[in-house]
C-alpha cells in the first residue's frame, strides 16, 4: 500500500488545485506561461494515471522487489 500512497501522492503535486511541482517550474523559469508547463507535464500526468491501475491490477509488480531483497 506504500507504494500506492507514493504514486497517488505523486500525482497530487502535478495536477491542479495544487500542483506544487508545476508552481515551482513556473517560479524557476518565469518567462515561460504556465499553459505552456501544464502542456509539458500532461504525459507525466497520464502515466501517473495508468500506473496506479497497473500496480493495482499486478501487485506483484511492487513486491518482487522487496522479496528477492529478503532473500
Amino acid at each position: 500500500m506504500g507504494v500506492i500512497n507514493v504514486v497517488i501522492i505523486e500525482l497530487g503535486m502535478l495536477i491542479p488545485p495544487l500542483g506544487m511541482n508545476v508552481f515551482v517550474v513556473k517560479g524557476v523559469a518565469p518567462g515561460i506561461p504556465l499553459a505552456d508547463i501544464y502542456r509539458g507535464v500532461a504525459p507525466y500526468v497520464a502515466s501517473n494515471l495508468v500506473r496506479p491501475g497497473i500496480l493495482l491490477a499486478f501487485p506483484a509488480l511492487t513486491l518482487w522487489l522487496p522479496q528477492a531483497l529478503k532473500g
